[in-house]
């Protein structure tokens, strides 16, 4: 739920016609970043604070009655189709590409499903924001896919490797912030996937080096970050309608106070 943060950064970039090629989603920034490309200003914060509170939506009952922590037929169906539309045509014929960031079960890597049609590529949304141990492995395609975060928490390198010359990082923890190592059991959970235990064992490493480098390019001015101005404190499934808000209202705000260095930045 700290995403949403970049769900309130976006949504200031639609009331102020900042667009982009493309969008690296990866987790909460794909399942709330497709609302960019659709062009659904609110919808993110709108429907999150609405259903907080159903026990059908994401929490402790969904995971118990069906495996996974996110309900797959709540958010990707009766959500999206009926109790806050998403508009498929919108985002389908926008010009944008949009990735959502996966973890390939078999290889431990990181791959990046561009998703044009956004009917076909729920599955591949669900399985970038498919937390582990909370989560059901996604089939897309014949393959096993978690949580994008697992393998690549912050696609940057990706985005430089792809030739972008511009480039919006949008982070959701405050400046200074470092991961440390966990003892996860990952050897118990996922036994038949040596390679993505590997790499679930390194993400603290990929993330923190991941961090040098979105500070070493900072400093350069190659990319414009934006990130928290304030450590607040949010559940990984927040109930608090007022953390909620507040998350939301500071990318909103600090995005805000951004905007002319972004407008200069994407000018120049």
């Amino acid at each position: 739920m700290r995403g949403l943060y970049s769900a309130g950064v976006l949504d200031v970039f639609m009331q102020n016609n900042i667009q982009t090629n493309a969008i690296y989603g990866v987790s909460a920034g794909a399942l709330f970043g497709i609302n960019f490309k659709s062009g659904q200003i609110g919808r993110a914060i709108r429907y999150n604070i609405k259903y907080a509170h159903e026990k059908n939506y994401m929490g402790l009952y969904s995971l118990l009655t069906t495996g996974d922590i996110m309900n797959k037929e709540f958010c990707f169906n009766k959500l999206v189709y009926e109790l806050d539309k998403f508009d498929f045509e919108a985002f389908d014929s926008s010009p944008i590409d949009f990735y959502a960031v996966v973890t390939n079960l078999e290889t431990g890597c990181a791959e990046y499903i561009k998703i044009d049609d956004a009917k076909e590529g729920l599955e591949a949304l669900r399985a970038s924001g498919s937390m582990p141990f909370v989560s059901r492995n996604v089939d897309y395609k014949g393959s096993k896919y978690l949580d994008g975060a697992m393998s690549d928490p912050i696609p940057l390198q990706k985005a430089l490797d792809e030739g972008y010359e511009k480039i919006i990082v949008v982070l959701t923890r405050p400046k200074n912030y470092r991961k440390n190592k966990t003892n996860m059991p990952y050897n118990l959970f996922y036994r038949k996937y040596p390679n993505f235990i590997k790499s679930a064992n390194r993400q603290f490493e990929i993330y923190n080096q991941t961090l040098d480098l979105i500070e070493k390019k900072e400093q350069e001015g190659r990319i414009v970050v934006l990130r928290p101005s304030q450590n607040l404190k949010v559940a990984r499934v927040e109930k608090n309608i007022e953390k909620l808000k507040a998350i939301y209202n500071l990318g909103v705000s600090d995005c805000n106070l951004n905007l002319d260095k972004i407008k200069e930045y994407l000018l120049n």
